[in-house]
């Protein structure tokens, strides 16, 4: 019987390259593997659905599962509990320094630039500044925005309430240069700003020790956020939904020979010098498997990310953790 082709687009992780060069094979079909960065693969999949498989962001899988009564809402792809991008955001915080912005609750009534309001970075940042500071979204002024590029909106139609304080940028604005400008006294962004360190804007991280704050919250918390899951284009998915069990399989496979090689001391596989000790150092912290794939080990995490959904306005309902994956995928896999 021939295999199934399956065109696969993700970044370039250590965690899925064995799987893009083969020496991981997923059980009944034949992958070709394409490495896009994920802000170029998020656009090409969600308006184009160009993918048999793709990574996508978690925010907008919740809200399109949230939108809607039938299984997966009307998202138009299935995800599978694979977690190829996970990061804690309290470093994705930037503020001018000439704001008197010397602590979380100094955010309250701040100028907040965002790329969209409903990006994944953005909802654990936030999230952490309402549990942990009290901030809550409505004590914001958000602008949302391209950070270099004019234009960027958001994957889906708002659902924030009347008078929620959300502007958008207009013409040829960008967030970094409203930022640069000082029009902006702060930003919320997974990369770093051009501004940080250019020797001319006066900014910072709110969280300059943001390793040490990250680890803490998690102590604290149990929560590593997850920013990216995988999705399997619902077409797809609908005609051969075996293809969720055994894309999981193989994920957890690749990632598992990638958290190995992060441990090799023979020849370091990483260049880092200290690979092997950081490694350890995040063991100690977040368990022995740093980077989990899998519902029942993020299911704090996951839970979360649902609650900040709805709290911050952005899904239509308070989805349950079931509903976002297939039932052949909710188990542990035996590899």
């Amino acid at each position: 019987m021939a295999k199934l082709g399956l065109t696969v687009a993700t970044w370039d992780y250590d965690r899925v390259r064995a799987l893009m060069d083969g020496r991981v094979q997923v059980e009944g079909c034949d992958i070709n593997f394409i490495k896009v960065p994920p802000e170029e693969c998020f656009h090409r999949a969600w308006n184009h659905q160009e993918f048999d498989v793709t990574e996508i962001g978690l925010s907008g899988y919740i809200i399109g599962v949230s939108r809607g009564s039938g299984a997966f809402g009307v998202s138009p792809y299935v995800a599978i509990p694979v977690f190829v991008s996970r990061s804690f955001r309290c470093s994705s915080i930037y503020t001018r320094t000439d704001r008197g912005i010397d602590a979380p609750r100094d955010l309250r009534g701040a100028k907040i630039g965002v790329p969209e309001y409903q990006i994944t970075a953005a909802v654990w940042a936030r999230g952490y500044l309402s549990d942990e500071y009290g901030v809550k979204v409505e004590d914001v002024r958000w602008f949302q925005g391209g950070m270099d590029n004019p234009g960027r909106k958001d994957k889906w139609p708002n659902n924030l309430p009347q008078g929620f304080p959300l502007s958008f940028l207009q013409g040829d604005q960008t967030l970094n240069r409203l930022f640069m400008d000082g029009e902006l006294d702060a930003l919320i962004c997974p990369r770093t700003p051009a501004s940080y360190r250019d020797g001319k804007t006066p900014v910072r991280r709110l969280f300059e020790n943001f390793e040490e704050v990250e680890k803490e919250y998690y102590r604290k918390s149990k929560v590593f956020p997850i920013m990216h899951a995988i999705g399997i284009r619902r077409d797809v998915y609908e005609k051969h939904p075996w293809v969720a069990a055994n894309l999981y399989k193989a994920f957890c496979e690749a990632k598992r020979i990638s958290q190995a090689d992060l441990f090799e001391t023979a020849a370091l596989k990483i260049g880092l010098p200290w690979v092997v000790s950081s490694a350890q150092s995040a063991q100690q912290v977040l368990g022995s498997d740093i980077f989990p794939y899998g519902v029942e080990s993020s299911r704090t995490t996951l839970e979360t990310a649902i609650r900040y959904s709805v709290e911050q306005h952005i899904a239509v309902r308070r989805v349950s953790t079931e509903e976002l994956f297939p039932a052949s995928t909710m188990m542990e896999p035996k590899t």
